[in-house]
């Protein structure tokens, strides 16, 4: 981004290059995996209070944020593989204590999972059940098509500068111009741009230019499309890996939706009250206090 240069480093990979934010210091060192598709800015409330007591890390999937755009297509395997490198790149040492947002928390789980003697726990945000996207049901494919085909037309918008110009606009307040360029350019693009500005009215009003900036560059619409073409295979590849069942898991959910099945024997389910699929938005304190519960009861 010409006008808001990277916060965190930019590490290369191999040709590619991810873009890592980092604050605090200490052990175990936390590695935040965010959303389908939201970059390390959607982490900064989390972030700046764990930091007060260890290290603390995230960061941007290929294609999104600051991130390069991906050179093939997504699979839970490459995105793990892209995790790897960049923590030794990044010289990010184990033990890590991961925590995983909705898609991020797939990741998260196959990371502990070929990696267990460097994890010391997860916390799973709301993440994704993979039981609910594999095998997929008609409705369900039609679904994921039609989030990658909007995403898609959202990268031919974003060339135009209309996205970027609407999110500015939702984010100061207005209204009726942006309906009227997001009904006329896709039917739901106005839904779509409210539910972005939504969640970004959340965070820290400093970042805001940077979301709304990162939302003008077609780059983020392709990668989310990756993402929701990834989801299905995602789901079925985290569904044949078998429970995380030595190491420590905190769950957050939102008030009446069940923990996670099978994930492994060392559970502990915390009900975020007053929250929706965002907790780390909604209710960052909860997020911070079951991170900091997992490295005491690791350094204990």
């Amino acid at each position: 981004m010409s006008r808001y240069p990277p916060p965190g480093r930019m590490i290369d990979i191999g040709g590619r290059r991810l873009h890592v934010y980092e604050a605090g210091q200490g052990s175990p060192t936390v590695l935040l995996e965010a959303g389908i598709a939201a970059t390390s800015l959607s982490w900064r409330p989390v972030q700046n209070e764990v930091a007060r007591f260890t290290r603390i890390a995230s960061y941007d999937r290929a294609g999104l944020g600051w991130s390069d755009s991906a050179s093939k297509p997504l699979t839970l395997s490459g995105l793990v593989n892209d995790l790897q490198a960049l923590l030794k790149v990044a010289q990010l040492p184990p033990p890590y204590v991961l925590v995983g947002h909705s898609f991020g928390g797939l990741i998260v789980r196959a990371f502990a999972g070929r990696n267990p003697n460097e994890v010391a726990g997860l916390v799973l945000v709301d993440a994704v059940r993979p039981e609910e996207w594999h095998p997929l049901s008609s409705e369900q494919r039609r679904m994921l098509e039609r989030a990658a085909r909007l995403s898609r037309r959202g990268a031919m918008l974003a060339r135009t500068g209309i996205v970027g110009w609407c999110l500015r606009s939702l984010l100061a307040g207005s209204r009726w111009l942006p309906k009227a360029v997001g009904g006329a350019a896709s039917g739901r693009g106005l839904t779509v741009m409210k539910r972005i500005a939504g969640e970004v009215g959340k965070l820290p009003r400093e970042v805001w230019p940077m979301v709304a900036e990162h939302w003008s560059n077609p780059k983020s619409f392709l990668g989310m499309a990756a993402h929701f073409e990834s989801l299905h295979d995602s789901a079925r590849e985290i569904s044949k890996c078998p429970p995380l069942d030595a190491i420590p898991i905190v769950i957050l959910t939102p008030f009446g939706k069940p923990a996670l099945n099978g994930v492994g024997a060392n559970v502990r389910q915390i009900v975020a009250e007053r929250s929706g699929h965002w907790i780390h938005l909604d209710r960052p304190d909860l997020v911070v206090e079951a991170v900091r519960t997992v490295c005491e009861d690791y350094e204990a």
